[in-house]
């Protein structure tokens, strides 16, 4: 057996990603002297949401990527699916980049709700392809 090494990619860009959401939050945080909720603060509601929801599907994903590359799955198709999520979870931040992106009715460039639209429908595909082809992976070994 070999070690994830296209998981652990995946993972170490998602961690990075993460990282930085945080860091925007916290900083948003110090700023407006909120320590605990949002306060009645939209642009801190939008970058608490847009970490939280990268945190809420990396785990799982990365945790299910790298049981189906233990598990014998094609490099390739590994990569696959760990590119298209990344690339869906880095869509989803840069549409909550913007207050249009994360609340409607909001002006602003109709973009960032597009890219939003794509991370969401990105993530909820990946996560469901991936999951169903570890399962044929399993049952088919």
């Amino acid at each position: 057996m070999t070690a994830p090494v296209v998981s652990a990619l995946v993972a170490a860009v998602l961690i990075v990603l993460q990282q930085g959401l945080m860091i925007t939050e916290g900083f948003h945080r110090a700023k407006a002297g909120i320590g605990v909720g949002i306060g009645s603060d939209t642009h801190l509601e939008r970058k608490v949401r847009r970490h939280g929801n990268l945190a809420e599907n990396s785990a799982l994903f990365i945790a299910t990527l790298a049981l189906a590359e233990l598990c014998g799955a094609p490099r390739p198709i590994v990569a696959g699916f760990g590119i298209v999520f990344v690339i869906a979870r880095l869509s989803h931040a840069l549409g909550f980049a913007s207050l249009a992106g994360s609340h409607v009715g909001e002006k602003g460039s109709k973009a960032f709700p597009a890219m939003r639209a794509v991370g969401a429908f990105g993530t909820f595909f990946t996560g469901i392809g991936l999951g169903l082809f570890l399962a044929f992976t399993l049952a088919t070994a």
